[in-house]
């Protein structure tokens, strides 16, 4: 460790300010997904049921007079047909439209009256569309209430409402509040969770894609510019095969063979349903498929790169030397060209674990990534029709949490580039 500390790469990297930054940046992602994969913190359950009224704002902030009156309409009129039901006992303590938010347990007949005083408590508000008018002129005799008064009169609906349900813990507000804290989409779901654990996602798919497919591209180049002839001609010809076919559209095509769950069909009656044993799922319900169509277009590029410096590097003096020496191709592949083409491996899982993360969140967009779950596509092209309304805050977060961490590696691979090339060394 205090080698690593005193050489040259290690000084040059600590001095990169923008570096140390990106890695902090890198870290706290990397812990986020690393936290929700070991704890369950964050459940695909949790991300999915739903935790208070639909398109409220974050940061505590109050959503639009109407919206208020419509999110109070809709609880007191979602209680009172659980409370008018036959077995009103048991379906007012399955209640869950609220998260952790409980119908209070008090008799039936005492929630029915507090329900008609919340009733009458609504009916004389005025309608909030007079809102506009009142405060535009305030000689108006149409409505006699003003602008702050009607909105008090709101806020003490709301106070009212809070009477059908149970009051919170202090733990349980402090939870309710991290649930809330960035808003919920149109269907009442957590925008904050369904964010984190995007993270997750992202970062299974990064890791996953870019590990694979420099292992695959790393090899494929290795074997292609070291032994050359009729290996290199293979080689060659499958990443040029592959390259010259648009990645998008390869992509969308890998991604749709897929779809329907005709593979699993053919696999499991091969194997006598060992791939259902196995996952559990359809294989269209996992990862599995982004993995593999990612990984078949993104080694390509490591392949090329780790070609080209092993034909450079199997000219250079000391491998010459080694093979004069009878030193198997095995051990001059292991010990004096791999080692000098690790920093481009490293540069090369850089970049493409950025690009399997944006290419994912491409396919989901597009219905071809993602199947069971959020992620960062998916809440973008759930968030058009909010978009529309004004509601920024489901795109917003899901671009935000994207920006920063492709920003981050895009500034680390520029800083490693220039650490790690021998050329800058």
């Amino acid at each position: 460790m205090s080698g690593l500390r005193e050489s040259r790469t290690w000084r040059k990297f600590v001095r990169h300010r923008p570096a140390i930054v990106a890695l902090i940046v890198i870290a706290a992602y990397l812990l986020t997904a690393l936290v929700l994969l070991l704890t369950g913190w964050v459940t695909l359950d949790s991300t999915t049921e739903r935790v208070g009224p639909k398109l409220l704002p974050g940061f505590g902030l109050m959503p639009a007079p109407q919206e208020r009156m419509e999110n109070a309409e809709w609880l007191i009129d979602r209680i009172e047909s659980l409370a008018n039901r036959s077995n009103s006992e048991a379906a007012l303590q399955d209640f869950n439209d609220l998260g952790s938010r409980r119908i209070a347990e008090i008799p039936v007949d005492e929630l029915k009256n507090r329900i008609d005083e919340c009733w009458k408590k609504f009916d004389s508000i005025p309608p909030v569309d007079d809102l506009s008018s009142a405060a535009n002129d305030p000689s108006s005799t149409e409505n006699a209430a003003t602008e702050d008064a009607i909105l008090t009169q709101i806020s003490d609906l709301e106070n009212q409402l809070e009477t059908l349900l149970e009051p919170l813990s202090g733990s349980e507000h402090w939870q309710r509040r991290v649930q809330l804290v960035l808003g919920t989409d149109r269907q009442g779901r957590s925008i904050f969770l369904r964010g984190i654990y995007s993270i997750r996602v992202a970062i299974l798919v990064g890791l996953i894609t870019g590990v694979l497919s420099v292992m695959i591209g790393t090899l494929a180049g290795l074997l292609a510019g070291f032994f050359g002839g009729w290996i290199d001609h293979v080689i060659t010809w499958l990443y040029s095969t592959f390259a010259s076919i648009p990645n998008i559209v390869l992509l969308i095509l890998l991604a749709f063979m897929f779809e329907g769950g005709h593979i699993d069909d053919s696999i499991n009656a091969i194997t006598g349903d060992l791939l259902t044993k196995l996952l559990g799922h359809r294989l269209d319900e996992t990862l599995i498929p982004v993995y593999i169509a990612l990984t078949a277009t993104f080694w390509i590029g490591p392949c090329r790169v780790i070609r080209g410096e092993t034909l450079k590097l199997r000219e250079l003096e000391y491998v010459q030397a080694a093979t004069v020496m009878g030193f198997g191709r095995t051990r001059i592949l292991l010990r004096h060209i791999l080692p000098n083409v690790t920093h481009l491996m490293l540069i090369n899982f850089s970049l493409l674990f950025i690009g399997a993360i944006k290419t994912e969140v491409i396919l989901s967009f597009l219905n071809l990534g993602v199947k069971k779950g959020p992620s960062w596509g998916i809440m973008i092209s759930q968030s058009a029709p909010e978009v529309v309304n004004g509601f920024f805050w489901q795109i917003g977060t899901a671009t935000l949490l994207m920006f920063c961490l492709v920003l981050a590696f895009n500034i680390l691979s520029d800083a490693l580039q220039d650490i790690l090339d021998p050329k800058h060394v």
